[in-house]
Protein backbone atom coordinates (compact mmCIF):
# COMPACT_ATOMS: atom_id res chain seq x y z
CA UNK A 1 0.00 0.00 0.00
CA UNK A 2 1.30 3.43 -0.97
CA UNK A 3 0.03 6.87 0.03
CA UNK A 4 0.09 10.17 -1.82
CA UNK A 5 -0.67 13.60 -0.40
CA UNK A 6 -0.24 17.15 -1.62
CA UNK A 7 -1.65 20.62 -0.97
CA UNK A 8 -1.94 23.69 -3.16
CA UNK A 9 -3.28 27.22 -2.95
CA UNK A 10 -5.41 28.56 -5.80
CA UNK A 11 -5.35 32.34 -6.19
CA UNK A 12 -9.12 32.41 -6.71
CA UNK A 13 -11.93 32.49 -4.18
CA UNK A 14 -13.83 29.34 -3.23
CA UNK A 15 -16.94 30.18 -5.27
CA UNK A 16 -14.88 30.66 -8.42
CA UNK A 17 -12.87 27.48 -7.87
CA UNK A 18 -15.88 25.28 -7.17
CA UNK A 19 -17.77 26.72 -10.14
CA UNK A 20 -14.75 26.10 -12.34
CA UNK A 21 -14.47 22.54 -11.05
CA UNK A 22 -17.51 21.49 -13.09
CA UNK A 23 -15.85 22.91 -16.23
CA UNK A 24 -12.41 21.44 -15.59
CA UNK A 25 -12.64 18.99 -18.47
CA UNK A 26 -11.84 19.03 -21.27
CA UNK A 27 -8.65 21.08 -21.12
CA UNK A 28 -5.46 20.95 -23.15
CA UNK A 29 -3.33 19.93 -20.16
CA UNK A 30 -5.41 16.80 -19.49
CA UNK A 31 -6.22 15.26 -22.89
CA UNK A 32 -6.43 11.80 -21.28
CA UNK A 33 -9.88 12.67 -19.85
CA UNK A 34 -12.05 12.23 -22.92
CA UNK A 35 -15.55 12.29 -21.40
CA UNK A 36 -17.38 13.21 -18.19
CA UNK A 37 -20.93 11.95 -17.66
CA UNK A 38 -23.20 13.00 -14.79
CA UNK A 39 -24.92 9.88 -13.44
CA UNK A 40 -26.81 11.48 -10.57
CA UNK A 41 -27.14 14.93 -9.02
CA UNK A 42 -29.43 16.32 -6.33
CA UNK A 43 -29.59 18.96 -3.61
CA UNK A 44 -30.51 18.02 -0.05
CA UNK A 45 -33.51 20.28 0.74
CA UNK A 46 -32.60 20.43 4.44
CA UNK A 47 -28.85 21.05 4.30
CA UNK A 48 -28.46 22.57 0.83
CA UNK A 49 -25.63 20.11 0.12
CA UNK A 50 -25.19 19.30 -3.58
CA UNK A 51 -24.33 15.64 -4.17
CA UNK A 52 -23.09 14.53 -7.57
CA UNK A 53 -22.00 11.23 -9.08
CA UNK A 54 -20.02 11.28 -12.32
CA UNK A 55 -18.26 8.81 -14.60
CA UNK A 56 -14.92 9.83 -16.10
CA UNK A 57 -13.67 8.11 -19.24
CA UNK A 58 -9.91 8.24 -19.72
CA UNK A 59 -7.35 7.13 -22.26
CA UNK A 60 -4.40 5.59 -20.45
CA UNK A 61 -0.91 6.25 -21.75
CA UNK A 62 0.72 3.52 -19.70
CA UNK A 63 3.34 1.38 -21.48
CA UNK A 64 1.82 -1.45 -23.49
CA UNK A 65 3.88 -3.99 -21.54
CA UNK A 66 2.38 -2.77 -18.25
CA UNK A 67 -1.15 -2.87 -19.66
CA UNK A 68 -0.55 -6.37 -21.00
CA UNK A 69 0.85 -7.51 -17.67
CA UNK A 70 -2.12 -6.09 -15.76
CA UNK A 71 -4.61 -7.29 -18.33
CA UNK A 72 -5.95 -3.78 -18.88
CA UNK A 73 -7.09 -1.62 -21.77
CA UNK A 74 -6.12 1.83 -23.01
CA UNK A 75 -9.62 3.01 -22.04
CA UNK A 76 -10.38 3.23 -18.32
CA UNK A 77 -13.28 4.42 -16.17
CA UNK A 78 -13.32 6.27 -12.87
CA UNK A 79 -16.30 6.82 -10.57
CA UNK A 80 -16.43 10.18 -8.82
CA UNK A 81 -18.76 11.20 -6.00
CA UNK A 82 -18.80 14.68 -4.49
CA UNK A 83 -20.48 16.78 -1.84
CA UNK A 84 -20.55 20.56 -2.05
CA UNK A 85 -21.65 22.30 1.15
CA UNK A 86 -22.43 25.99 0.50
CA UNK A 87 -22.77 26.73 4.23
CA UNK A 88 -19.38 25.48 5.36
CA UNK A 89 -17.86 26.25 1.94
CA UNK A 90 -16.32 22.85 1.47
CA UNK A 91 -16.24 20.65 -1.61
CA UNK A 92 -15.19 17.04 -1.09
CA UNK A 93 -14.62 14.74 -4.05
CA UNK A 94 -13.87 11.01 -3.90
CA UNK A 95 -12.80 8.91 -6.87
CA UNK A 96 -12.12 5.23 -7.40
CA UNK A 97 -11.00 3.39 -10.48
CA UNK A 98 -13.53 0.99 -11.96
CA UNK A 99 -11.14 -0.47 -14.53
CA UNK A 100 -8.65 -3.12 -13.38
CA UNK A 101 -9.86 -2.70 -9.79
CA UNK A 102 -9.33 -6.44 -9.26
CA UNK A 103 -5.56 -5.97 -9.63
CA UNK A 104 -5.07 -2.34 -8.57
CA UNK A 105 -7.22 0.02 -6.48
CA UNK A 106 -6.71 3.77 -6.29
CA UNK A 107 -8.91 5.68 -3.84
CA UNK A 108 -8.53 9.45 -4.03
CA UNK A 109 -10.00 12.23 -1.90
CA UNK A 110 -9.82 15.91 -2.88
CA UNK A 111 -11.07 18.85 -0.82
CA UNK A 112 -11.48 22.53 -1.65
CA UNK A 113 -11.86 24.88 1.32
CA UNK A 114 -11.62 28.60 1.96
CA UNK A 115 -8.13 29.64 2.98
CA UNK A 116 -8.55 30.64 6.66
CA UNK A 117 -5.82 33.28 6.37
CA UNK A 118 -7.06 34.78 3.09
CA UNK A 119 -10.64 34.20 2.00
CA UNK A 120 -9.87 35.42 -1.52
CA UNK A 121 -7.92 32.20 -2.11
CA UNK A 122 -8.77 28.50 -1.91
CA UNK A 123 -6.91 25.62 -0.31
CA UNK A 124 -6.69 22.34 -2.20
CA UNK A 125 -5.79 19.03 -0.56
CA UNK A 126 -5.34 15.78 -2.44
CA UNK A 127 -4.84 12.35 -0.89
CA UNK A 128 -4.69 8.91 -2.47
CA UNK A 129 -4.29 5.32 -1.39
CA UNK A 130 -2.80 2.91 -3.93
CA UNK A 131 -3.15 -0.83 -3.32
CA UNK A 132 -2.08 -3.69 -5.56
CA UNK A 133 -4.37 -6.71 -5.50
CA UNK A 134 -3.40 -10.11 -4.05
CA UNK A 135 -2.86 -11.50 -7.55
CA UNK A 136 0.15 -9.18 -7.83
CA UNK A 137 1.61 -9.98 -4.44
CA UNK A 138 5.03 -10.86 -5.91
CA UNK A 139 5.21 -7.54 -7.75
CA UNK A 140 3.00 -5.37 -5.53
CA UNK A 141 5.78 -3.05 -4.35
CA UNK A 142 7.01 -2.41 -7.90
CA UNK A 143 3.50 -1.86 -9.26
CA UNK A 144 2.54 0.44 -6.39
CA UNK A 145 5.73 2.49 -6.73
CA UNK A 146 5.17 2.81 -10.48
CA UNK A 147 1.54 3.89 -10.01
CA UNK A 148 2.48 6.28 -7.20
CA UNK A 149 4.92 8.11 -9.47
CA UNK A 150 2.44 8.20 -12.33
CA UNK A 151 -0.27 9.45 -9.99
CA UNK A 152 1.97 12.24 -8.71
CA UNK A 153 2.92 13.28 -12.25
CA UNK A 154 -0.71 13.31 -13.36
CA UNK A 155 -1.75 15.24 -10.25
CA UNK A 156 0.73 18.00 -11.06
CA UNK A 157 -0.50 18.16 -14.66
CA UNK A 158 -4.11 18.19 -13.42
CA UNK A 159 -3.49 21.18 -11.14
CA UNK A 160 -1.78 23.04 -13.97
CA UNK A 161 -4.70 22.30 -16.27
CA UNK A 162 -7.21 23.49 -13.68
CA UNK A 163 -5.21 26.72 -13.21
CA UNK A 164 -5.56 27.29 -16.96
CA UNK A 165 -9.32 26.76 -16.78
CA UNK A 166 -9.65 29.15 -13.82
CA UNK A 167 -7.63 31.85 -15.60
CA UNK A 168 -9.82 31.55 -18.70
CA UNK A 169 -12.95 31.87 -16.58
CA UNK A 170 -11.45 34.91 -14.82
CA UNK A 171 -10.77 36.60 -18.16
CA UNK A 172 -14.29 35.73 -19.36
CA UNK A 173 -15.78 37.29 -16.20
CA UNK A 174 -13.69 40.43 -16.65
CA UNK A 175 -14.72 40.76 -20.29
CA UNK A 176 -18.38 40.23 -19.39
CA UNK A 177 -18.08 42.88 -16.66
CA UNK A 178 -16.52 45.32 -19.12
CA UNK A 179 -19.27 44.64 -21.65
CA UNK A 180 -21.88 45.18 -18.96
CA UNK A 181 -20.32 48.49 -17.92
CA UNK A 182 -20.12 49.56 -21.57
CA UNK A 183 -23.79 48.68 -22.12
CA UNK A 184 -24.75 50.53 -18.93
CA UNK A 185 -22.83 53.61 -20.10
CA UNK A 186 -24.54 53.48 -23.51
CA UNK A 187 -27.95 53.19 -21.86
CA UNK A 188 -27.22 56.18 -19.62
CA UNK A 189 -26.06 58.21 -22.63
CA UNK A 190 -29.14 57.28 -24.66
CA UNK A 191 -31.41 58.06 -21.69
CA UNK A 192 -29.76 61.47 -21.29
CA UNK A 193 -30.23 62.24 -24.98
CA UNK A 194 -33.88 61.21 -24.84
CA UNK A 195 -34.44 63.38 -21.76
CA UNK A 196 -32.78 66.37 -23.45
CA UNK A 197 -34.83 65.85 -26.60
CA UNK A 198 -38.02 65.56 -24.56
CA UNK A 199 -37.16 68.73 -22.59
CA UNK A 200 -36.43 70.62 -25.86
CA UNK A 201 -39.68 69.46 -27.40
CA UNK A 202 -41.61 70.52 -24.29
CA UNK A 203 -39.94 73.91 -24.32
CA UNK A 204 -40.74 74.41 -28.00
CA UNK A 205 -44.35 73.41 -27.45
CA UNK A 206 -44.64 75.84 -24.53
CA UNK A 207 -43.16 78.66 -26.62
CA UNK A 208 -45.61 78.02 -29.40
CA UNK A 209 -48.47 78.46 -26.96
Amino acid sequence: MKFFQTTHKFEHDWAQVTAGNWMKYPNEQCPHVVAVDVLNRHVDPETGVLRTERLLTCNQNAPALVLKFLGGSTVSYVRETSELDPKTKRLTMKTQNLSMCNVLTINETVTYTVNPSDDSTTMFKQEAEIVAGPSLSRFSSYIEDFCLKRFGDNAAVGRKGFETVLEKLKIARQEAHQQLEKAHSQIEKATSQIEKAAASATASAAAAL
